[in-house]
Formats: structure tokens, sequence, C-alpha cells
């Protein structure tokens, strides 16, 4: 039965992507609205060999990021419920694709949440790997530094945010691996499950024993694989799947 998936006792660990943080304000990248779909640019300029090379995309990758609309996002309904799934007692890890802080600023801690591509708050040197807060960075935008360079060793400085083309940490994808093999259920929540070695995680998860339940609105490859596949708005559908989750144990 489908259903059965809810009383398993075991760690839970939650996959969140773009979709989560939709009804914050933030748009998706590849839905029918998302960023990249509205602006090809904006992908050009996440892709690392692209924003090294090019110093013009650098200065439009400042401007855009100074615009990001998560900038004043609040946690939304999807983001708290998973609060009140680790405050329930259950063991729940969050492995979010999300760099926008999101489950912290609700409540999740920080201990549980793993950010498998970084997060938007600070800067990277791609030279000596020095960071600064992003906040600071943008005083120098503002101040007339339109490509602003590290104050360390005078490199290009990113957002610490895993770009295409660059690889993840291998010690946060290897923490993340092990709750994929370890939890009873894995939830895939607002992600399309095509990056990679992100997506994986569910085929991993599913090798090991778990049920993958799949909470998105577009198809995605895993679909298949999923014991249950849930199509409705995320902000409705967690918060009843996480009272569900908790009633059932």
């Amino acid at each position: 039965m489908a259903d059965d998936w809810r009383g398993r006792p075991g760690p839970i660990a939650v996959l969140t992507g773009a979709g989560i943080s939709t009804d914050s304000g933030i748009p998706d990248f590849r839905g029918p609205r998302g960023l990249w779909t509205r602006n090809p640019i904006a992908e050009l300029a996440s892709t690392y060999q692209n924003y090294v090379a090019d110093p013009q995309l650098r200065v439009r990758a400042w401007q855009a990021r100074r615009d990001n609309p998560a900038w004043k996002a609040e946690p939304n309904a999807g983001h708290r419920a998973l609060v009140d799934l680790e405050r329930s007692g259950r063991a729940v890890r969050i492995l979010t694709q999300n760099i926008d802080r999101l489950h912290h600023r609700a409540g999740s801690s920080g201990r549980k949440v793993l950010e498998l591509h970084g997060n938007m708050l600070e800067v990277v040197c791609v030279s000596c790997d020095a960071r600064a807060p992003m906040r600071e960075t943008f005083d120098r935008v503002a101040a007339g530094e339109p490509d602003p360079a590290c104050v360390e060793c005078g490199g290009i400085l990113k957002s610490a945010v895993v770009m295409f083309g660059e690889p993840l940490d291998e010690q946060v994808i290897g923490e993340a691996a092990v709750y994929a093999q370890k939890c009873d259920i894995f939830l895939a929540v607002g992600t399309s499950l095509r990056v990679h070695p992100a997506a994986g995680l569910c085929e991993l998860a599913v090798g090991s024993g778990a049920d993958l339940v799949i909470v998105n609105n577009e198809p995605t490859p895993y679909d298949e694989l999923a014991t249950e596949v849930i199509r409705e708005p995320i902000s409705e559908a967690l918060p009843r799947i996480v009272a569900e989750l908790i009633a059932a144990v």
C-alpha cells in the first residue's frame, strides 16, 4: 500500500530543492516561470568556467545577486513543517540543494541541515579560498567596485554557492550519502532531481531499503522508483505529510 511508508519509525532524510521556497517568493530554476527559463543569461552566469573567464558576466552577476528576492524572503509553511518534524523527536536530516538559508531561519537546527550546494550569505575567493560576508561585498559594489577582488590575494570572488562545473564538497556529499543509506523514508521535496550527485541520493536510498516519496509539481526522472508521488502544492502537502508522520509513530 502506498501509505505504508508513513508508519515506518526509522530516520527520515529530506532532500529539498528550489520548489520548497517558491511560496516564499523565490522563483525556481527550470519551471515554466523559473529563473533560467525566463533569463538564460542567469544560467550562463551560474557556470564556473564562464564566470571566471568573463569580467562583464561577473559584473552582471554581482548586480543580480544584489537583486535576488531571497534577501527579502521569509520561511513558509513547508519550511516550518520540517521544523515541527524535528521537534517531534523524529530522527531527521535535511539535505538541501537550496542556498537561501530559509531552513535555518524557520528554526531547523543547523546541525540537522546539510547544504549540498553551499549558501548565498558568503563570498569565496577562487584562488585562495578566503571567505567574507556577502553583505560586506555588496557594500564594495555599491561603493564603486563592479567586480570586487579578494582583499587577501586579489583573486576573483564568487558567491559561496557551488556552480555548474565545480565539484561538490566531498565531505558534504559523503555525509548526505550516509543519511540516504540509513533512512527509512527519503522525501524529495520541490526538486527536479536532474542535478547530480544530489539527485542520485534517491537511488541510493531506495537501494538501501528506504521508501522514496516525491513531492513535486513536475515529473522527475525518479518517479518510477518512488513509493508515492505527490503533485500538490508543497506548502499544503508537506504540513499534512509531517502531521501524518508524527501521528503514525
